[in-house]
């Protein structure tokens, strides 16, 4: 067996599971159905979801969409594995949120994902340090107020993206997984277009559109999804936790976080001694 799930929290209506997957390219993909709508954040690995709603590379930061009783495949052609923090929805509960989100669409996941957006990132961190302190009246708020984030996201954006290749799928994958294990290293996207054999043009376009993020955006993004998650849970000095992420200068660091999350790291810290 290649997944395995452990029960985090739940509740009426919904429930949080740490979700771990260890296929790899000879493990055949096989259809499977979503007994509940999910919304699944990725936080380690890479693979490729497909559904009736289109296919999409899934990589840390990502959130991967799905509507209840919805067909579906993943598979890992470009790597092994991938962990994953799942929280699913019963239909009502997710029509509930639905109802509250102005100008939401009636079906729920009009898209197979949505990227590392800055409105979602502070979300996904804070559900990854109430996973690690097993938190689940924290997890429980944190399931409602990331659904409404993602409904209202779709809400305000539903332009479709244009198809890619396999092949593109299989060298942006790489890119990826390239970028999750060097982040706190500079990588340049002439490097980066090197390594996929694929032009600067070619490989920023094919990125932005399979990613929904340029490959720049998307190293900062993971940069600072990790300075939060340290953040959170380690006393460790600021300073240390933005060199160690990749931030060769701490006002850069400082700045960029605060316009991504809204506060500077300091507050942010603060606000773990407020919830516990």
């Amino acid at each position: 067996m290649t997944i395995g799930s452990q029960l985090l929290a739940w509740g009426r209506g919904w429930r949080v599971s740490a979700v771990v997957c260890t296929a790899g390219p000879h493990d055949p993909s096989f259809e499977e159905r979503h007994d509940f709508a999910c919304i699944a954040a990725v936080t380690e690995g890479s693979f490729q979801y497909r559904s009736a709603r289109g296919a999409a590379v899934l990589s840390p930061g990502a959130l991967l969409l799905a509507n209840q009783g919805e067909g579906f495949e993943c598979g890992h052609e470009h790597g092994i594995g991938d962990r994953c923090l799942a929280f699913h929805f019963t239909q009502d509960s997710l029509e509930e949120i639905i109802s509250a989100v102005p100008g939401a669409p009636r079906m729920a996941f009009t898209a197979p994902r949505l990227p590392p957006v800055p409105r979602l990132m502070s979300l996904t961190a804070l559900a990854e340090t109430a996973r690690n302190n097993g938190d689940g009246a924290e997890l429980e708020e944190l399931a409602f107020r990331l659904a409404g984030a993602v409904v209202g996201t779709l809400a305000d954006a539903r332009a479709a993206a244009p198809r890619a290749s396999q092949r593109d799928e299989r060298r942006i994958s790489d890119a990826l997984r390239r970028i999750e294990a060097e982040a706190e290293e500079p990588l340049s996207l002439s490097a980066l277009a090197q390594q996929a054999a694929m032009s600067r043009y070619h490989f920023l376009r094919v990125f932005r559109t399979l990613v929904g993020l340029t490959p720049h955006q998307y190293l900062l993004r993971t940069r600072l999804h990790r300075a939060a998650v340290r953040l959170r849970n380690t006393d460790d000095p600021v300073s240390s936790i933005a060199f160690g992420a990749g931030f060769n200068d701490l006002s850069s660091f400082n700045r960029r976080f605060r316009r991504v999350m809204g506060i500077n790291p300091a507050a942010y810290r603060a606000r773990r001694a407020s919830i516990i």
